[in-house]
């Protein structure tokens, strides 16, 4: 199917859903899962002690990644065989029965179990919302919608910890849980009509020779990711034999899982999917420390180091509706280096100001807002490049591969980051531990800027005709 053809297709299916509809249920959907992310992390803590699993406490996000893996990749393969529609709608009732098991628990077995399940919803529900977008949107919508979806990914950020901690200390922290009920039940109501109309007007397409992810490689990607987590969470020799079975699992599973030449940096699609993963690592590995590092290093009070997170939020959002304008005639390919670009920027300009004490922490909120604009520059732009690289029955699986990347770039270099953290924090120099720290997230984003450089040509949407 040529170019225009896939576009007329998408014109059209764009014509039989009520759009406005379906972009306020999609968007609302978004909401509560980055809610529930957010706000999940705030009451944690109280909620770990309360069932006396803290030594528990970190599979409660274990859990979360691992169930969320494997869905990300059924959902791909089920997103091009029946359409998103029906994963989206599956997704959402596994992620509404995890709230309630979590929100019910009065054992940590049951809230971690209601993590998993949480994480399968998650994982099913954002790769059919992107699959939608790209069915239901034609390409010159896909931009603005992205600048609407990460909106919704970025208002949480806003809300969430306050709401969180007024829930848990005036109710009780179960409710944490269940206050995300509503929006997501108000979500798929919002939705359902377009859902449904998108289910009766899909139609087999051909994948041609591209074969589905298959599931014994998703099964050993979420084993791979336990074994990692586990490791980190021991120091023992029992670790390293851990460490290594995961690498080694990741080595066999990932290149099923992602589009053809992935591990051989073959420019196009594959490295579109291997920046998404280093950009995410770059900065999630940086972010988790950033506000340990003012209340640590400087004596800065939480609610101002949370604020910074904040600022970085509103550069994301800037970034994502940047990318949207169409007097912005910039191809794809260069917006993700440009993004990748700010980004490292950010992260390095951190650790400057980690090892030189003398300067104001008023200038990380400042480098955090390149990094916040990078991000909305470089993910908007990288979704709509797979895209606009992959056939329409290949959507759904090249969607999976994207999120996979985002999750394990985030996993494994948020884990390196506390690794190093771990091994320099005992010397009591804040200054060499963060600034070390920092810099090598930015190594990592400069590792993106170059991956991003072998893209290739990918147009502005705007431009193509």
């Amino acid at each position: 199917m040529t170019t225009r053809e896939r576009t007329d297709a998408a014109d059209l299916a764009a014509t039989k859903a009520s759009q406005r509809a379906l972009t306020i249920g999609l968007c609302a959907i978004v909401v509560a899962i980055a809610f529930e992310t957010i706000a999940v992390a705030t009451a944690m803590p109280v909620a770990a002690r309360d069932l006396d699993g803290l030594k528990y406490y970190a599979w409660a996000f274990s859990t979360f990644l691992i169930g969320m893996l494997f869905a990300t990749v059924l959902t791909g393969r089920l997103s091009d065989r029946t359409g998103p529609a029906k994963p989206l709608l599956v997704g959402l009732v596994i992620f509404l029965a995890g709230l309630i098991i979590a929100g019910s628990a009065r054992y940590m077995a049951q809230l971690v179990a209601g993590r998993l399940v949480q994480g399968l919803g998650s994982g099913a529900m954002n790769v059919a919302i992107y699959v939608c977008v790209a069915v239901a949107f034609s390409r010159r919508q896909r931009p603005k919608m992205f600048t609407y979806i990460s909106t919704a990914w970025v208002l949480p950020s806003f809300v969430g910890p306050p709401v969180s901690a007024w829930l848990t200390q005036h109710l009780t922290w179960h409710w944490v849980f269940f206050a995300v009920i509503p929006l997501v039940i108000f979500g798929g109501a919002m939705a359902f009509p377009s859902l449904l109309r998108m289910m009766r007007a899909h139609r087999p397409t051909d994948s041609g020779d591209t074969k589905p992810a298959p599931m014994w490689a998703a099964g050993l990607l979420a084993v791979a990711a336990a074994m990692l987590q586990l490791a980190g969470q021991r120091l023992d020799w029992l670790a390293v034999g851990l460490a290594v079975g995961g690498v080694a699992g990741l080595l066999v599973a990932l290149p099923p899982l992602m589009p053809p030449g992935f591990l051989r940096f073959r420019p196009g699609l594959p490295q579109v999917v291997l920046t998404r993963g280093l950009l995410a690592g770059a900065f999630f590995g940086a972010e988790a420390f950033v506000p340990l590092m003012l209340v640590e290093q400087r004596s800065v009070p939480l609610l101002e180091a949370g604020a910074v997170l904040t600022v970085g939020a509103i550069g994301w959002t800037v970034g994502s509706w940047l990318q949207s304008r169409p007097w912005l005639p910039i191809r794809r390919d260069r917006l993700i280096t440009l993004g990748c670009v700010s980004v490292a920027f950010g992260v390095a300009l951190v650790g400057v100001i980690a090892f030189v004490p003398a300067l104001s922490y008023f200038l990380v909120a400042v480098a955090w807002i390149f990094s916040g604009l990078g991000m909305g520059l470089a993910t908007s732009s990288g979704s709509l490049a797979v895209m606009s690289l992959s056939a329409v029955a290949e959507q759904g699986r090249n969607a999976s591969s994207l999120n996979v990347a985002d999750a394990l770039g985030s996993g494994i270099f948020v884990g390196i980051a506390g690794s190093i953290f771990a091994a320099l924090s005992s010397s009591g120099n804040l200054a060499l531990t963060f600034g070390l720290l920092q810099l090598s997230m930015a190594v990592v984003g400069v590792l993106a800027v170059l991956t991003s450089r072998r893209i290739g040509v990918v147009r502005n949407e705007f431009a193509q005709r």
